[in-house]
């Protein structure tokens, strides 16, 4: 049955695809289900997830596949079937994750912490249990099961609100579940895409004080403007970590580099301290002294994006705070270019994708 729309985007068909060598073509979605939407794409975020997805830096990506999973747009098409609240004409984004099971005998699904669903399906490049795959955002369109759907609150614009749907919540989802809040000293390392958000989210939860840590010194204005107490540059001071030793109760590192020095961040930890992992390097990590954690009982753990009810807290959180991200917007039809200037650094510190016919919809 036809819509009077079809689906094309931006489609990487190998490993090439992420120097910039994208098509855009038409693709198939996921067969309907009264439990979808239909979102016609105005803005999509660019995330360094897209970009090792493009290249099979985490294992074998499924091509043809178009990624993108940063997306806000307007409900087109709604199913009988869906969550209460979402309707044709919404403004929803759409993050990370496109369903989970949903059951009451799944643990992770029945007690918020549906991105850990060993069910779940990925906005792109998953399979969907009616045999579907996942297709993203650098779209017209884009077809997903409601309930991961999320209406956008007046108050965030929608070029704002792209890049919060996985890059705020990957920032979010650790610091609120780690105690961040009045009293805690929090540092972020690697403050670029996903750094950036770490600084104003743990500012708006009322962190006592915060602190940018990255390798050079190029960033200290705007990390500074972004209201975090204090910048560390690693390159730049060869006694960093001896120097700030002890002075932090929770670290949540981005960073991507196997080459991270695991153990003198680790050294800022206070006793007791907690280190979160959220960067997903294409390689091993460093090999850790279990002295470092043993020496002051600190607690190693990593986190993945939010549960829908943490997107939803955040995205109130974002409106009531006035929580400002740094983001630069690119025409849909620059996909391409974009891909290679984030990848080349380019970006302050996110870029979102713009459908420029359709963005005041």
């Amino acid at each position: 049955m036809s819509h009077g729309y079809t689906f094309e985007g931006w489609m990487g068909h190998d490993k090439e695809s992420a120097k910039g060598k994208l098509v855009w073509q038409q693709f198939e979605p996921k067969p309907w289900e009264e439990t979808d939407v239909d979102i016609q794409v105005t803005h999509c975020g660019v995330c360094a997830t897209d970009l090792h997805t493009l290249r099979s830096g985490h294992g074998a990506t499924p091509y043809p596949i178009c990624v993108g999973h940063e997306i806000v747009g307007k409900v087109v098409r709604a199913g009988k079937n869906i969550k209460p609240g979402i309707k044709v004409g919404d403004r929803v984004g759409v993050g990370a994750m496109a369903m989970s099971c949903q059951q009451s005998s799944c643990e992770e699904c029945s007690s918020n912490n549906e991105q850990y669903c060993t069910k779940s399906v990925i906005t792109y490049g998953a399979t969907y249990p009616n045999g579907g795959k996942s297709q993203g955002g650098y779209a017209k369109y884009h077809r997903c099961a409601a309930q991961c759907t999320f209406k956008i609150p007046e108050g965030l614009s929608s070029e704002e609100a792209a890049p919060i749907m996985c890059g705020g919540i990957t920032m979010y989802g650790p610091l609120r579940n780690n105690g961040c809040g009045p009293g805690m000293k929090v540092g972020i390392v690697g403050v670029g895409g996903l750094g950036h958000y770490g600084i104003l989210f743990a500012k708006a939860l009322g962190a006592d004080r915060v602190v940018g840590i990255s390798r050079k010194n190029d960033k200290r204005a705007d990390v500074l403007k972004m209201g975090a107490d204090e910048y560390i540059a690693t390159s730049d001071d060869k006694n960093w970590a001896r120097t700030n030793a002890r002075t932090l109760d929770l670290i949540v590192c981005t960073v991507n580099d196997p080459r991270l020095p695991l153990n003198d961040y680790l050294k800022l930890l206070r006793v007791k301290g907690t280190f979160i992992m959220v960067g997903a390097p294409e390689d091993k990590l460093p090999q850790l002294s279990a002295g470092a954690l043993i020496g002051k009982a600190i607690k190693l753990g990593g986190s993945m994006i939010g549960s829908p009810a943490e997107i939803e807290e955040m995205l109130k959180l974002a409106v009531d705070k006035k929580v400002k991200a740094s983001v630069q917007t690119r025409p849909m039809k620059d996909a391409n270019q974009a891909i290679i200037d984030m990848e080349a650094g380019k970006a302050r510190f996110r870029y979102t994708l713009v459908n420029e016919h359709d963005s005041k919809l």
